[in-house]
């Protein structure tokens, strides 16, 4: 069998870590690369592995400081695995048979369970099956993006993986809010260093089409509460985003013409993208028979 080294990165996940190592067990070899977390994390840790190794952290480079992980592995294949992920029992078996395999792949791509304020998040299709490159030949894969949650750049051909990630995403309002505050400045750094130009309707516009496209385009609304919770709460991190940026160019301010009209006009012109995926949902179930029938017999138990 080709031997398995798994690759940890943490910065203060002491809730969390734990949950991640029991299920990294079956493979030859765990590394942590810890960033300077002033929790419990490396002692939680330690009664796992002794191969801990710590950096500094840039909370602006998240992605490339799991890249000393990689080269302190040993084995031949490297599974990455975030501090708020688990193995699955199903993926660590199709793994172990993989390796026993001895696959002329370089790397694999394996989808992702997204759990969020206590639910799957399966019907949105933006977050399921999340596809994440995460199994690789040593020296195949590296983050090579400051951006974060930049995919792994594979220097070979690659394959799919049927078995899941479990990834325990957001536990509370407060955890998302805190994440998107590292998040958005640096999104905001990563757009303005590809020449992103910044109009400041973007505060509008980005917000705004970004819940369309949870909510109506990817189907949020198929998960309930949840998926408009999320789609609003996606479309926050574009506005903070988007106000980020503004910040980063001196904080402007508008002078091209009548600010109050143009924010009415540009308000108007939302309105009717919301209307237009309001009104191509209903036709869609009026096409749908049997969701129409359910939907009349709804409205009667309601009445």
């Amino acid at each position: 069998m080709n031997k398995l080294s798994i690759v940890i990165s943490a910065y203060n996940e002491a809730e969390r870590i734990e949950k991640c190592l029991k299920s990294s067990m079956f493979a030859n070899e765990i590394i942590l690369v810890d960033n300077q977390s002033i929790d419990d994390t490396v002692r939680i840790a330690k009664k796992y592995t002794s191969k801990i190794f710590s950096q500094r952290n840039d909370p602006f480079a998240i992605d490339l400081l799991k890249n000393t992980g990689f080269e302190k592995a040993e084995n031949e294949w490297i599974l990455s695995v975030d501090a708020d992920e688990e193995i699955s029992k199903e993926l660590s078996e199709e793994i172990e048979n993989l390796l026993n395999e001895k696959p002329s792949e370089d790397g694999f791509w394996i989808p992702r369970k997204n759990y969020m304020f206590g639910k799957w998040i399966k019907e949105n299709t933006g977050w399921y099956p999340d596809y994440q490159l995460r199994l690789f030949r040593k020296g195949k894969g590296k983050f090579l993006s400051k951006h974060v949650h930049g995919d792994i750049k594979l220097n070979g051909n690659s394959g799919k993986l049927k078995n899941h990630l479990i990834h325990n995403n957001y536990d509370s309002i407060s955890q998302f809010i805190k994440k998107i505050m590292i998040y958005a400045p640096n999104e905001a750094e990563d757009k303005l260093s590809k020449g992103y130009k910044f109009s400041h309707f973007d505060v509008i516009r980005l917000p705004i089409g970004e819940f369309q496209s949870w909510f109506f385009l990817r189907k949020g609304y198929r998960d309930g509460f949840h998926g408009l919770a999320l789609s609003l709460l996606m479309s926050f991190y574009h506005l903070i985003t988007a106000l980020f940026i503004w910040e980063k160019q001196g904080f402007k301010e508008y002078a091209k013409g009548d600010f109050i009209k143009d924010v009415v006009l540009e308000l108007k012109n939302s309105g009717k993208e919301i209307s237009y995926w309001i009104n191509k949902e209903q036709i869609e179930n009026e096409k749908n028979p049997l969701k129409n029938t359910l939907r009349k017999i709804r409205n009667k138990i309601k009445a």
